[in-house]
């Protein structure tokens, strides 16, 4: 098995399986071995997305959806990472943490939409915390596996040298366990956007996921296909500023 490729190969087998997709696809509706009413054809979800920005106030759904996206993306990142470290570092905080942490993750969030409901309301604070909720466990336990993985040599190293046990925190263990944990925080984000529609099919009158129910309702699947590759791209853009931030700052981590 090949281990490394070129980066231009590697960009060019990636535009290759794209562009096959989409001639099949073309094919496929073209010759109308699929109705459009089961997929539409590639020109017709392209002109919803003109439409939609030109004409019907997409932009405003995408925005919306965005600041949800980023509020309880920060919100478990906020928690989760200080958690998570103090749990990989110190046993006797992991014993208190990463048992309820292990319990919560493995809770279905769908379930947790009616109870949601009734302890905030359908306002968007509901919204934001169910994101919250779909994020801040599996990021958590992450960060602790991150925080676990930096090698006790480099710690005690530290300390041969003299550093206190906050100075080795600081100078020793961040810096190793960063990378990794800036990599769970790209991985959350892509948890983050999956359960996006989630959180805005309940009560809600604006957003993309709102808007694929509404477009369900009335059969539209040119829409429902449109909305759903714009999170899809949207999820690839956040991705992408992602693997370029890791790139630029974390040069250290090979």
């Amino acid at each position: 098995m090949d281990k490394k490729i070129s980066k231009t190969r590697y960009i060019f087998n990636a535009f290759t399986t794209f562009a096959v997709i989409l001639i099949i696809w073309i094919l496929v509706t073209e010759f109308g071995i699929l109705k459009p009413i089961i997929l539409p054809k590639p020109i017709s979800i392209v002109q919803y997305w003109v439409n939609g920005f030109a004409h019907e106030n997409l932009m405003a759904d995408v925005l919306v959806s965005l600041r949800r996206i980023v509020l309880g993306f920060l919100a478990s990142a906020v928690v989760a990472v200080p958690l998570g470290i103090l749990a990989g570092t110190s046993k006797l905080c992991d014993s208190y943490i990463s048992p309820i942490c292990e319990f919560m993750r493995y809770l279905p969030i769908p379930t947790l939409v009616p109870l949601v409901m009734v302890w905030f309301g359908i306002g968007e604070s509901a919204k934001v915390i169910l994101l919250f909720l779909g994020c801040v466990f599996q990021l958590l336990s992450m960060v602790a596996d991150a925080a676990n993985s930096v090698s006790d040599d480099l710690m005690n190293a530290g300390y041969t040298l003299g550093a206190s046990k906050l100075q080795s925190l600081w100078t020793i263990l961040l810096p190793a366990a960063l990378p990794r944990i800036f990599e769970s925080l790209r991985m959350t984000m892509g948890w983050a956007w999956s359960y996006l529609t989630l959180a805005e099919l309940f009560a809600a009158n604006t957003g993309l996921g709102y808007q694929i129910l509404k477009a369900q309702r009335f059969m539209q699947t040119d829409a429902m296909f449109g909305l759903i590759l714009l999170i899809g791209f949207m999820g690839l853009i956040t991705d992408r500023i992602f693997a370029l931030v890791d790139m630029l700052v974390f040069h250290w981590k090979e």
